[in-house]
């Protein structure tokens, strides 16, 4: 996983610790001794996530989190306070200061890296969010009304936790804030949260005879619940349970015994965070779906496409990671049309496109560029896996045939497809769409049903 990670202390030897072992995993590391030019830092170069001291000369860590939280630009940024203080109420303020973690000083390696790589999954998701959230505003479809929402219902939290003593002090704490559903066992409470709107999963790792982790996994797995915040509660020095759910997607954890101010906090940020991606993901599906949608096959359409390629080739090249582009253009489509009529030819297009979303990954964009042609982006994609999802495309279309829906009649049919990767060289996005369109056509006048991938 690479991104890019601020360290903010004012004592070099405690910078020179941090920046090494997390150069050791292949991050890129960023360093400041002091919290004006951290803030600097982040309004300038791209951050992914700030390990941040809280005690430090001039603007202490607290005050450091609080401006980095009111600016809207780089509120999204994860994070962790690194500090000595080891006391709840600390912790407490550091949260509603808007931390998303407290390490506490030595560091353990094992919890620093592993939570690292958890906030940083949970920022991918929040990016790709706001990426698309800034392509609806770039076409006009946007009215700007993202923090808007359900600020005044009171949360619905799910608590599966193996004893009624313990399920009662939680339910009292987070009784001022959430409406508390308390179950003990576990699988009755996958089913539960669901089927119903909870934003926030409290599992408590007191089982006697069941893994608690097993559920955190199945939450995760299951569609309806893949978005639901977890948190999970652990016993003091379980450090090895707490990376293992780090590693499944737990969101965060909390300690025994339970400082109920904290837990409070803690379920509060996890609740703000979801209803904020929630926002995000229903303002963009709002937004756009209907007017940069293709209405035949239902992939998004060129006016998506020149948007969104923008914002990808330019996160590409701030992050200094790869990208690659493929067109594809369906065989001889017009003779379909000549001997079948449009009609046929619909559907021709409908099967590509479904072809098309099956055999592109979920993280790929695939739009109907125009007519017969279809444009897929693959982000953090180098030209040899470009070219074998170009391939797995291809073998997909032509070893299947296509059935008209009222003759029965089946076509077979072939398309070509030509690939282009950004390189240090490549001017914008428009380049990378002209390269990938003459390897098009030089796959068509090679014979077609082949793969072409532009020269370097």
């Amino acid at each position: 996983m690479t991104a890019r990670i601020l360290v903010v202390d004012d004592i070099p030897a405690n910078v020179k610790l941090l920046e090494a072992r997390l150069l050791a995993e292949y991050f890129d590391v960023l360093t400041a001794d002091n919290g004006a030019d951290a803030l600097a830092i982040c309004d300038t170069a791209q951050v992914d996530l700030i390990l941040l001291d809280i005690m430090m000369p001039g603007m202490d860590g607290f005050e450091v989190c609080e401006r980095l939280k009111a600016n809207p630009r780089v509120s999204h940024i994860p994070v962790v306070m690194v500090t000595a203080l080891d006391q709840p109420a600390d912790r407490v303020r550091g949260l509603k200061a808007g931390a998303d973690d407290f390490l506490t000083k030595p560091v353990n390696d094992l919890q620093l890296i592993s939570r690292v790589k958890s906030l940083l999954r949970l920022k991918t998701l929040s990016d790709e969010l706001r990426a698309r959230a800034d392509t609806a505003r770039n076409l006009g479809l946007d009215d700007g009304r993202i923090g808007e929402g359900k600020g005044e219902e009171t949360p619905q939290v799910l608590l599966v936790d193996g004893r009624a003593n313990s399920q009662e002090r939680i339910i009292r704490a987070l009784k001022p804030i959430a409406n508390v559903v308390a179950m003990s066992d576990a699988q009755a409470a996958l089913f539960e949260a669901a089927e119903s709107p909870f934003e926030l999963v409290i599992v408590n790792s007191n089982f006697e005879d069941y893994d608690p982790l097993r559920l955190c996994s199945q939450l995760r797995s299951l569609e309806r619940t893949r978005f639901l915040p977890v948190l999970l509660i652990t016993e003091q020095g379980g450090d090895d349970m707490i990376v293992r759910a780090l590693e499944l997607g737990v969101n965060d954890y909390i300690v025994r015994p339970i400082d109920p101010n904290e837990l409070v906090a803690r379920c509060l940020t996890q609740i703000k965070r979801k209803r904020y991606n929630d926002r995000l993901r229903t303002s963009v599906q709002q937004t756009i779906e209907l007017a940069v949608t293709d209405a035949l096959t239902g992939l998004h359409n060129r006016r998506y496409l020149d948007n969104h390629l923008a914002i990808l080739f330019k996160r590409s090249v701030q992050r200094s990671r790869p990208m690659s582009l493929l067109i594809t253009d369906i065989d001889r489509f017009k003779s379909v049309n000549d001997a079948y009529g449009h009609d046929a030819g619909d559907q021709v297009l409908k099967e590509f496109a479904a072809r098309v979303r099956a055999s592109v990954r979920g993280a790929d964009l695939a739009c109907r560029f125009g007519g017969e042609e279809f444009v897929i982006v693959m982000p953090d994609t180098a030209p040899e896996v470009a070219a074998a999802v170009a391939e797995r495309l291809r073998v997909a279309i032509e070893s299947i045939p296509f059935i008209l829906r009222d003759s029965g009649q089946a076509l077979h049919v072939t398309a070509s497809f030509g690939i282009s990767s950004r390189q240090a060289t490549t001017d914008g996005p428009e380049e990378l769409l002209r390269q990938a369109d003459r390897a098009l056509y030089a796959a068509k006048n090679s014979g077609r049903n082949c793969i072409v991938a532009a020269a370097a």
